[in-house]
């Protein structure tokens, strides 16, 4: 089925650079992947298209993590970015990347295509869990999701949890078909949900806001929060429905892992959260506040999160 391609509308959206391959060391500058076989070497990945931006998150946990990792044979640290999931799930086969950070979806689609495991939840913000939520205009006819059939709808991106999965999830199980669109002029098919990308939160709204398209999804942190969904906005748009509710973030190790470093690992994120210098570290990995285990709840909304991203990747893309 062919992918929706990024309508051309520069106000909105800029153009998306390609994205390259970037490794990069703990004191900077560009060096190839750590080998596979280095035990000494704990590698830190992460799925990028702002290498740069995201490398300055990364590197004060990264600096934080290393040094107390002695006990168990480390002796230094890289960080290894990805251009996408597929390039990641690979280094992580491979084991070139022993953890990374990532959404619940695509933590899910790591635990199936790199047999990775998740070790811990991450708290943003005070939040370890967060769910999906579908506006439209308040003038719209659209009351239900059934009511989506025959309508558009922009997501954020192909690898959105909050922004695709979820909603999308959500779509197929009420029963809808979910069809791409060129741009957002195009009419849905009437038989089933049209839908975009529109990169960005703000971009969502926009298009809402301006009838561009019929409904948007964010999740309900961006709904709350006045960058993402301007005031001026938010007083013109209701919400049709929500999702469940799933782990905000995962924190995944690789498969084969040394038993002794992940579970030191474990600990030491874990306890991160008590130490006084690990304060202002937490707050520059994406706003963390701490992270804590996997329990039973999170694994059950995982695994069925799981299913609905493997639905939409059979039916759907």
């Amino acid at each position: 089925m062919r992918k929706p391609l990024l309508p051309r509308l520069p106000v909105l959206m800029g153009l998306l650079a390609g994205l390259a391959m970037v490794a990069l060391p703990a004191a900077g500058g560009q060096a190839p992947p750590a080998p596979a076989d280095d035990p000494t070497v704990l590698v830190l990945g992460r799925v990028s298209d702002d290498p740069k931006s995201h490398y300055d998150q990364l590197k004060p946990l990264l600096d934080y993590v290393v040094p107390r990792m002695a006990s168990v044979g480390i002796r230094s640290g890289r960080i290894l970015m990805a251009r996408d999931l597929q390039q990641m799930a690979s280094y992580m086969r491979r084991g070139q990347v022993d953890w990374v950070t990532e959404t619940s979806g695509n933590a899910a689609l790591l635990e199936r295509r790199a047999a990775a495991r998740s070790l811990l939840v991450t708290e943003r913000d005070g939040a370890t869990r967060y769910h999906s939520v579908l506006f439209v205009r308040r003038d719209s006819s659209i009351r239900s999701l059934r009511d989506m059939r025959g309508h558009s709808v922009a997501f954020q991106s192909p690898y959105s949890t909050s922004a695709y999965y979820l909603p999308a999830s959500m779509m197929l199980e009420a029963g809808l078909r979910i069809e791409p669109l060129l741009t957002p002029m195009d009419k849905a098919p009437p038989d089933a949900v049209g839908y975009l990308f529109a990169r960005t939160e703000l971009n969502i709204t926009t298009w809402v806001h301006k009838r561009l398209v019929d409904a948007g999804v964010l999740s309900n942190l961006d709904w709350g929060n006045p960058q993402r969904l301007p005031p001026a906005f938010a007083r013109d748009f209701r919400v049709v429905a929500t999702s469940a509710e799933v782990p905000r973030a995962i924190i995944l190790t690789r498969s084969g892992m040394d038993p002794k470093v992940e579970a030191r690992l474990r600990e030491v994120l874990v306890e991160a959260a008590q130490d006084p210098d690990a304060g202002e570290v937490l707050r520059r990995f994406i706003g963390t506040s701490r992270f804590v285990p996997v329990s039973a709840d999170d694994r059950r909304a995982l695994d069925e999160l799981a299913r609905g991203v493997l639905r939409i990747r059979t039916e759907v893309e």
